[in-house]
C-alpha cells in the first residue's frame, strides 16, 4: 500500500519597507537637498556628487513616486522629444539616450518626427498633441531667424542642435566648428594635403556651415588651399548623398587623399563608393566623419570620427526641461542657459598610417 503524504504550507507574511529618499542621502553620506536635487535633475549638482547618489539609488532600488509628484503638480509626466527623422542614426541614437535620461528622473518621452521642413517643424509646435505633454525637447533644421517668433509658446522648451534662433530659450548644442578642425588637424597630421569635403550646409550657422568652416579654418593655418573640385553633397546627409558625392569627386579627375564627411552615414557612403571603385581606406585614402553612430566602429575599416558628447547633450537638455517644469531658476532670457557639449576625436582604422 502506498501511503499518501499530505504536506502543510507555512503562510508567511513578510513585510518589506520601501526604500525612502532618506535611506540614500544617509548611505551616499549627502543631505537629503541633494538626493532631491538629482532625482529631479537638478543641473548644477557636481558630477561626481550626482554619480555617487545615482549608485546608491541603484544600489538600494530606490525608486520615487513620479505619479504621485506629477498628479500633485498638475503634469502629465511626459516630455516630447522633436527630430528631423530617425532614420537618420544620430538621432535616433540621441532619442535612445533622451528617453534613457527621461526615465531617470520620472519622465516619459513622446517622440514627434518633422520630416526636417519648416512646416513640419512649425506644426510641432501648435499641435494638439502638445496637450499631452510638458515640455519639448527641440531640434529643428530648417527654421531660419526670421521664424523666431514661433517659439513664442506657453510651455518650457529646450533647443538641440545649431538653430539657437532666439535668445530667452534653453539651448544645448555640439561644438561643430571646434570638432571638424580637430578632426582635420589629424588628417593633415597624418600628411594629407588633397583632403575632400563631403556635405552640404546653407548661408546660416547650422550644423553643415559650422563644420564647414572648422574645415577650412584647419586647412587655412597649415597653409593648404581648399580644391573646389574637392568639395561636393548636398542638403540630405544620407549614404546615398555620401556615395554621390565621392562619385562626382572622382569623376571630375582629381583624386583625394583624404576625405572628410560632415556626418558618419555620409563617410560610410562615400567609404562604399572608394570601395567600389579599387580605392583602399586608408590606404590610397584616409576618411573621416561626424557624429560617432554605432556603426562606425563596426564597419570594415572602423571609422575615424568627432564623438559629440551625445550622452552629454541628452541629460543635460532632459536636465534643463525638469528644471523649468519644477518651476527652479530665474526666468526671461538673461536666465536662458546656452551650453556646449565637450567633444573628443576617435580614431580609428579610417585614418590609420603605415
Amino acid at each position: 500500500m502506498v501511503g499518501s503524504v499530505r504536506t502543510r504550507r507555512a503562510e508567511v507574511s513578510v513585510t518589506v519597507r520601501a526604500v525612502t529618499m532618506r535611506d540614500v542621502a544617509q548611505r551616499a553620506g549627502v543631505s537629503l537637498k541633494t538626493v532631491s536635487n538629482v532625482v529631479n535633475a537638478y543641473p548644477h549638482v557636481r558630477p561626481e556628487m550626482r554619480d555617487r547618489v545615482l549608485r546608491v539609488i541603484d544600489e538600494l532600488g530606490y525608486q520615487m513616486n513620479f505619479t504621485a509628484r506629477n498628479l500633485s503638480l498638475g503634469r502629465t509626466g511626459m516630455i516630447a522629444l522633436a527630430v528631423p527623422e530617425l532614420r537618420l542614426a544620430y538621432f535616433a541614437e540621441l532619442a535612445d539616450a533622451v528617453i534613457a535620461a527621461a526615465d531617470r528622473v520620472g519622465l516619459t518621452v513622446l517622440i514627434e518626427q518633422t520630416g526636417g521642413t519648416r512646416a513640419g517643424e512649425l506644426e510641432v509646435l501648435t499641435s494638439p498633441r502638445r496637450r499631452m505633454t510638458d515640455g519639448l525637447l527641440y531640434s529643428p533644421t530648417a527654421l531660419r531667424s526670421a521664424d523666431a517668433g514661433a517659439l513664442d509658446v506657453d510651455f518650457p522648451i529646450v533647443l538641440l542642435g545649431e538653430r539657437a534662433l532666439r535668445r530667452g530659450v534653453d539651448h544645448v548644442a555640439m561644438a561643430n566648428e571646434a570638432g571638424a578642425r580637430t578632426v582635420t588637424e589629424h588628417l593633415l597630421d597624418s600628411g594629407r594635403r588633397r583632403i575632400a569635403l563631403i556635405g552640404g550646409h546653407d548661408s546660416e550657422s547650422g550644423a553643415g556651415n559650422l563644420r564647414a568652416r572648422g574645415f577650412r579654418a584647419a586647412m587655412s593655418a597649415a597653409g593648404v588651399e581648399v580644391d573646389p573640385r574637392l568639395v561636393a553633397g548636398d542638403e540630405r546627409w544620407s549614404r546615398r548623398t555620401g556615395a554621390r558625392a565621392m562619385a562626382e569627386i572622382l569623376e571630375r579627375g582629381v583624386t583625394p587623399d583624404a576625405v572628410l564627411a560632415l556626418n558618419d552615414v555620409m563617410a560610410l557612403g562615400a567609404m562604399r563608393e572608394l570601395f567600389e571603385r579599387g580605392l583602399s581606406v586608408p590606404g590610397d585614402v584616409a576618411l573621416a566623419g561626424f557624429d560617432n553612430i554605432e556603426e562606425a566602429s563596426f564597419s570594415r575599416p572602423s571609422l575615424t570620427t568627432i564623438d559629440p558628447g551625445r550622452t552629454e547633450i541628452a541629460r543635460t537638455a532632459v536636465g534643463l526641461l525638469a528644471d523649468r517644469l519644477a518651476g527652479r531658476g530665474e526666468r526671461g532670457a538673461a536666465a536662458a542657459h546656452e551650453i556646449v557639449a565637450g567633444f573628443r576625436l576617435e580614431t580609428r582604422e579610417s585614418t590609420a598610417t603605415a
